[in-house]
């Protein structure tokens, strides 16, 4: 049974940084394909950022030159990197990945529980 488990979420003041986490276990494979999610208050979730199995990366226009994704295939774990954070940042996170070759963007197979990250100004 694959569990996704998210960390690094908190309260930060507006210019500060974050990295969350994102590590998967019990699927017996690397995760391949990755992405990461945000879902404010009342507003649908949106895409913030993904990798595509075959290397291909992209930023929601919100977060491009602040958010940076990636993964360490060693501990099959994915991180989001978020500097100078903004107030308009404050949202539930969630990664979501996939074991398969996905060469499409998100949304992929599984989904981390979510954590919250707030941004005071």
């Amino acid at each position: 049974q694959v569990q996704l488990v998210e960390s690094g979420g908190g309260l930060v003041q507006a210019g500060g940084s974050l990295r969350l986490s994102c590590a998967a276990s019990g699927s017996g494979f690397n995760i391949n394909a990755m992405g990461w999610y945000r879902q404010a208050p009342g507003q649908q979730r949106e895409l913030v950022a993904y990798i595509t199995g075959g290397g291909i990366t992209n930023y929601a226009d919100a977060v491009k030159g602040r958010f940076t994704i990636s993964r360490d295939n060693a501990k099959n774990t994915v991180y989001l990197q978020m500097n100078s954070l903004k107030p308009e940042d404050t949202a539930v996170y969630y990664c979501n990945v996939g074991f398969g070759y996905y060469t499409v963007p998100p949304p992929y197979d599984y989904w981390g529980q979510g954590t919250q990250v707030t941004v005071s100004s």
